[in-house]
């Protein structure tokens, strides 16, 4: 009987929903190289409707998801830029052709927890981010958030336990196709192997590369653990920030009042790719240990250890990306900000 009332809620509300887009002045086209397990998927469904209710079906949103509208990221870009889409979601891989500064939410260990990277990504660093953005593609495309794709980075492989950096030394470890993480891998001693995402699981069974660095929510979508993927270290080395941009054109053309609606509709998808990941990374961590995988939780003297080991990469990025060494300060000024108010409100509820 429940799933019954479940099924006609979820049919009157797509009814709603399709009558809404169909009376609407104005429909926002929001595409996501992912599917619908996806947190990038929540924060869709939050923000399509959100502004459809707060702008009383005056804006409709349609959410295309995979890649039936654009299939990488310069092609997203580009259809920003040109008008064909108006929202778009990238990894900083995804932009770093275009942005390459965006990437430093890739160095590592330099945000301790969720609490100070939600208060440095909905605090200035993302306004300034935005203004070099606009300034870098003539003011085509405006970044308007950033949120969160799968929670953290954690080192994963199908060899052994790694606990400190020398387990890690001529490890083959996958990275995407660019020099940061490239560098961030050789950095702790690993043998970096760009491998495309999609062959990533035959890579991993086939032994061409045996480790890889991912969060639980995608180890386990992607069934790794069946490609033969057993240890994981939970090092949180780097965030996997989301990027939400829209295209500028359109978010001019909005009267004051839409562009508060879209505004606030961003800030509801953001706090959506927050939680998402907390949420589903619970089922994540016992189906991997169901599996058969080991999780490891570094103490805080070998995670040190690490840190230690990648500090040649910040001084790589600020020399060698473009706009790295303003973005690097102007980031690493907001974490320490940061740290000081969350560690402050921290202090005050222990009284």
């Amino acid at each position: 009987m429940l799933k019954s009332m479940f099924k006609t809620l979820l049919l009157a509300s797509a009814l709603t929903i399709t009558g809404v887009a169909q009376a609407a002045d104005i429909t926002l086209r929001a595409t996501a190289n992912s599917n619908e397990n996806d947190e990038d998927y929540d924060g869709l469904v939050v923000f399509k409707n959100y502004i459809e209710n707060a702008s009383n079906g005056a804006i409709a949103v349609e959410i295309f998801m995979g890649t039936q509208l654009c299939a990488t990221g310069e092609e997203c870009l580009q259809g920003i830029a040109d008008g064909s889409l108006d929202v778009y979601i990238s990894t900083s891989g995804g932009a770093a052709g275009l942005f390459p500064y965006i990437q430093v939410l890739d160095l590592p260990y330099l945000m301790s927890d969720d609490r100070i990277a939600e208060e440095v990504l909905t605090g200035d660093f993302t306004r300034k981010l935005r203004e070099k953005a606009l300034t870098d593609s003539d003011n085509k495309i405006r970044l308007m958030t950033i949120g969160n794709t799968g929670g953290w980075r954690n080192y994963a492989n199908t060899q052994k336990t790694v606990k400190t950096p020398e387990d890690l030394k001529g490890l083959k470890m996958r990275t995407v196709p660019a020099d940061l993480p490239q560098q961030a891998a050789t950095a702790v001693g690993a043998a970096p192997t760009p491998i495309p995402w999609p062959e990533l699981f035959t890579s991993l069974q086939t032994g061409v590369v045996e480790g890889t660095a991912n969060g639980i929510t995608d180890i386990m979508s992607m069934k790794f653990p069946d490609a033969g993927l057993k240890y994981l270290t939970l090092d949180g080395h780097s965030y996997m920030g989301a990027f939400w941009w829209m295209s500028n054109d359109r978010f001019q053309g909005l009267t004051p009042e839409q562009k508060q609606i879209v505004v606030d509709g961003f800030a509801a998808l953001q706090q959506a790719t927050f939680a998402s990941p907390k949420r589903k990374e619970i089922a994540a961590y016992q189906d991997f240990a169901k599996a058969g995988g080991e999780i490891y939780v570094p103490s805080p003297a070998e995670k040190e250890a690490f840190k230690n080991a990648v500090s040649p990469v910040f001084d790589w990025f600020k020399t060698n990306v473009t706009g790295g060494a303003e973005v690097f300060d102007q980031f690493t000024a907001a974490v320490a900000d940061a740290q000081k108010k969350v560690d402050a409100e921290r202090a005050a509820d222990l009284n």
